[in-house]
Formats: C-alpha cells, structure tokens, sequence
C-alpha cells in the first residue's frame, strides 16, 4: 500500500510539472524553454501565478498521496526508506563473489554443468546446481570410508575392488522428484584435494562416466568440510545450520562455566527454521553431568545466540605466561587419561573429550572390530575412528552407538 501510494503521488507531480511547462510555453517560446529547468520554473510561477495556479493545485494534490505513503514506509520499513532518501536505488548492485572458487568445465547428463555449492563431509564430495530442496544437477561421490587429511584417488574403468559410488542426479522439466543413476565400477575418476584453513579443501577433479551417461567434469574445485561460515577470520552465526547452533551452544557453555573442557553429552535436534526454541542440554564437568535449560535466538543482526549471554570471552592461553614446574603438573593429571582396559558406552559418550587422540578398539555386534585412534563423535553422534593406512590419507570409523558392544582401551 505505501509503495502505490508514494508511486501515485509521484506521477501526479509529474503530470503537474508538464501542465505548468505546456501553460509557460502558452505564455511564451522563452518562459517555456526557461520553465525546463525547475528554479526557473519557480519563477514562472511566482510571477504569472494565474497562468500556473493550476498546475500547482495539481502537484499539491500529489504531495498528500506521497506523504502519506512515506510516513507508512517510514513506520514498516525505516532501514527502506533511509535507503530511497540516499538514493542507494542509484547506485549499481555490487558484484557478489562467490564462496568457493569453482572452475569446472563439462557437462552432466549431455547439459551444462555449473555447480554453485560443494561439500565433503562424512566422505561425501557433492558437487550441487540450483538452490532448490532438489538440486536442479548433482554429483556425489561416496567414499569407501570417511578420510582425514588430503585425499587423493585414482580410479580407473577396470578397476576392482571397494571404489567410490558415484551418483548423479538430475530434475527434469515439469517433474517434482529427480532422476539418479548410480554407479560402482567403470568410471574414470581423479580427486586430489588439500585441506585449507579454516574448512576448505582445494584441488583438481576430473570424472567421466560411460558415453551413454553424457557426463564428463574436468577442473578444479574448492569444497566446504563442514556446515559452518566464516566472516573476518570469525565463525559467522547468522549462517542457519546445525554447526553453528552447535557452535554457538558450545562457545555460550565454556564462556558460561569458564573453561574450555565443557562437553555437550546430549543434545535434541535443532530447527534452523525457528528463530526461538528451548533447548535441553546434558552438560558433564569433571565426570559429572548436569542438566541445563537454554533458549536459542535468532538476532537478524547478530545472527543466533544463546538468551541472557552476557558472559566475557575467554582469555587466550598464554605459553610464555607458564609456569617452570609445567611438566610436572601435565605428569600428575597423566594417569587421569592413560586408564586402560573396558570403557563402557555410556562413559564415552558422556565424556568424548576425555578420550580424544586415544588407541581404541570397538568391537560391533556383527562380531566386526574397528581399531584406531578416536576422533570423538560427528553431527549425529556416531563415533569416529581413525586409523593410519597405507599410502597418503587416513581412513576413519564412523560407528553408531547403538551397534556398539565392547569397548576396549589399550595400555599406553
């Protein structure tokens, strides 16, 4: 309503501005030459008022529907209306850069290809098209077993063996679901990738599939591994994702009780979609665990936060400021950490932090034993574990606890 309102009066000043040219040009060839430029047009007014009356009438009757429209716009959308006073309509749009530089060139299912969105989380790359819930075209490729560390794969069409699942998927014109076709074997694929601060990774992908599949990608691409933004060197909250509402829950908790070994042992599913929610929380301290109640907002300025947080940051730990007899304290808390033998479920999951970087050895109930080194627990609290193969890269263990039947701790 405020728009057609501020547009109505705008053209009836208009309307009036021509009247008043049309009746200067009745008056004479120089008044309506003169009449073009507005202070000279002023002065046609001020000094054949009879002439112009008119025309004047009419552009005082624009000034009411323009009024009125600002004042509403002024109410409803202030940051809109200083934006029109400044005439930022004027100016051109910045250029916006995209987040990942991504240089593919190609085509996927005989169209071309040009993803705008990558991930490799989980041992997932997605390579995505489009906006949309379904992507208008994707590639995924699915690794054998998650991996840390750079990545590098060479695959062949003869090759045998566990090799990545590659997966493309396009939607149609005038349908709702996506078509996929998935493929184990007889595909040429060359991934090779570096990890670069603060979740990237970077490097050179090239993929073609059979010739009837009309799929063929060669470039270099620059993927997320994990669902948090950065800004100014600084994890971006205003990002909807489970990480950042992760993030934020984490940071909120170790700036509330002052120490940076706080752990989450439980936490609900969190909607993006809801700018406010309550949140239950396990928290474990020293072994033992306490039940929080904390409210998620969403500020359109500062991006999500936890309700009430006013509590300081964090200093930085300072390794000049440590004391001479250092080693000494780290050797009294090292039996805290070097336990060995059974490690019951329940405890690992209360404590994940506790164990980080530690041999473990988990037994599932197929009978199936996975040895490594534990990560800690991922997005959706499955356990991870490492383990150093032969060759560049690593492999990891991604467990759900509830296929979990033994945990055993080596001797260190």
């Amino acid at each position: 309503m405020d728009t057609l309102l501020i547009l109505l009066g705008l053209l009836l000043i208009l309307a009036a501005y021509v009247w008043l040219i049309a009746r200067a040009f009745e008056r004479s060839l120089f008044w309506g030459l003169a009449s073009l430029l507005p202070p000279l047009a002023l002065l046609f007014v001020l000094i054949h008022w009879r002439h112009a009356r008119n025309a004047v009438a009419l552009g005082g009757l624009g000034c009411i529907p323009l009024v009125v429209g600002l004042t509403l716009l002024a109410s409803q959308d202030s940051a809109r209306l200083e934006a029109i006073l400044r005439f930022e309509w004027l100016r051109p749009e910045p250029v916006v850069q995209p987040e990942l530089a991504i240089d593919l060139r190609g085509e996927l299912n005989g169209k071309p290809f040009v993803p705008e969105q990558a991930e490799f989380i989980d041992g997932v790359l997605s390579l995505r098209e489009g906006q949309d819930f379904y992507a208008h075209r994707e590639v995924q490729v699915r690794l054998a077993a998650p991996v840390s560390g750079p990545v590098r794969l060479d695959v062949l069409p003869d090759d045998n063996g566990r090799l990545p699942e590659i997966e493309v998927s396009w939607l149609a014109p005038g349908q709702d679901l996506p078509e996929a076709v998935r493929l184990q074997r007889g595909y040429s694929l060359h991934l090779d990738l570096r990890p670069k601060a603060p979740n990237r990774m970077e490097g050179v992908f090239h993929l073609v599939l059979p010739a009837q599949m009309q799929t063929t990608l060669s470039g270099s691409i620059e993927v997320f591994t994990d669902r948090l933004r950065y800004r100014d060197g600084e994890v971006d909250t205003r990002f909807d994702s489970s990480d950042t509402l992760r993030y934020v829950l984490q940071d909120y908790l170790e700036r509330r009780f002052a120490r940076r070994d706080v752990a989450i042992g439980r936490l609900p599913v969190l909607d993006t979609q809801r700018s406010f929610q309550e949140v239950p929380l396990t928290v474990e301290l020293d072994g033992e665990t306490q039940d929080l109640q904390v409210q998620l907002e969403k500020n359109p300025m500062r991006g999500w936060g936890v309700r009430g947080d006013h509590y300081p940051r964090l200093k930085a730990a300072s390794v000049s400021a440590a004391p001479a007899p250092a080693p000494a304290a780290a050797r009294t808390s090292a039996p805290a950490t070097a336990e060995s033998g059974r490690l019951s479920l329940e405890r690992l999951l209360a404590a994940p932090q506790r164990y980080a970087n530690r041999s473990m050895r988990v037994t599932t109930e197929r009978g199936r034993t996975a040895e490594g080194v534990f990560v800690g627990l991922n997005a959706d609290g499955r356990v991870v574990i490492r383990r150093v193969i032969e060759g560049p890269g690593e492999a990891s263990y991604t467990l759900r606890p509830s296929e979990i039947t033994d945990i055993e701790l080596p001797a260190q």
